[in-house]
């Protein structure tokens, strides 16, 4: 198969043509089991493809029908949040704002953690408590803080819109179980594993600072492996990580009710970290020099606080290793791929 972006504009504009026809007729589409390629599914050298579901198994059709609705304001209640508007792609799908505005300005708790490697993720929110991409496109699509819609009211409203391409993707018209499966589909494939770190790797040369910075950040430096294991750079774990001694969010205790769980996060993937600020739950960070400063300072004592989180001294040069090191991580060509530029 050719480009990627050329075959999705083709198929997008095969399927809307045809949908304003279908439409027009008012007849059901009518259309082959669409074939299964894989050039929009780019897995890095030595990685796993990302598991799917029995019932949504991969396919450029159903990637095509994600990628529609994930920039749809239509999503939300007031017509003007999409996905992308918390997970934009020049921030690796994360968002510039601590905490991005809702539909009608709404104002939640929490920042939008990046969707990169979204795939490979037992577990989704920050406490945890969503096992799955499909189930977790309700959470925020119904959330009264993002897009404050109901999904079955969303899928009635966009069914004409959509019909052409559902019918294509699943076989079904756009219902709940279309659109959750389309837009898990398109998030399975924002797979990021190319950036310097991943060419180190496979023996491309990087600076001394960036090898310095590589032992300091490892077992044999500061343990910050521990928490952020490669490649993916995260056990997906959950660490209260001493960012309050006393939590004004209670985290996962919200989902557990576990005293111990109280100020606990999912430990967040340190890929593309040069584009997600600001950083932690609510984006109180703005650089990654005051993540630093925090961990150096050994946290504020939570009585919860993980015992990793220690006071350590860091030199200037150090501190300069290890942000050099977590350049590396940055993905510049998953940031600028065409498969989601708009």
């Amino acid at each position: 198969m050719g480009n990627p972006s050329s075959f999705y504009v083709s198929l997008y504009l095969s399927l809307t043509v045809l949908g304003l026809a279908m439409v027009g007729c008012g007849k059901a589409p009518s259309v082959p089991e669409p074939p299964v390629y894989f050039d929009l599914l780019k897995v890095p050298e030595g990685w796993d493809v990302p598991d799917f579901p029995v019932d949504n198994g991969f396919n450029d059709v159903r990637w095509a029908l994600g990628r529609s609705l994930f920039f749809d304001p239509r999503l939300s209640a007031d017509g003007a949040v999409s996905c992308a508007t918390c997970h934009l792609p020049e921030r690796a799908f994360s968002a510039p704002e601590s905490v991005t505005p809702g539909a009608f300005g709404a104002l939640g708790e929490r920042n939008a953690a990046t969707l990169t490697n979204a795939g490979y993720q037992p577990h989704f929110m920050s406490e945890g408590g969503v096992p799955t991409l499909e189930m977790q496109v309700l959470v925020p699509l119904q959330e009264p803080t993002e897009m404050a819609h109901n999904i079955v009211t969303a899928c009635e409203e966009l069914v004409n819109d959509y019909a052409v391409q559902s019918e294509a993707a699943y076989g079904r018209g756009l219902d709940p179980f279309v659109m959750t499966r389309a837009l898990a589909t398109f998030q399975r494939s924002l797979i990021s594993g190319n950036a310097l770190w991943d060419r180190w790797q496979r023996g491309a040369p990087v600076s001394e600072a960036v090898e310095l910075g590589g032992e300091l950040f490892g077992k044999n430096g500061l343990g910050c492996d521990r928490c952020h294991l490669p490649p993916l750079f995260t056990t997906h774990g959950f660490v209260n990580n001493g960012l309050d001694s006393i939590s004004l969010d209670p985290g996962r205790w919200r989902l557990t009710g576990e005293a111990s769980d109280s100020g606990a996060f999912k430990i967040p993937s340190l890929r593309n970290i040069g584009f997600t600020a600001p950083y932690m739950h609510d984006g109180r960070f703005s650089t990654l020099e005051e993540v630093l400063d925090h961990y150096a300072s050994g946290g504020a004592g939570h009585a919860h606080q993980d015992s990793l989180i220690a006071p350590i001294v860091l030199s200037s040069q150090q501190r300069s290793q290890l942000l050099a090191f977590l350049g590396a991580l940055n993905d510049t060509a998953f940031v600028l791929d065409a498969r989601w530029q708009r």
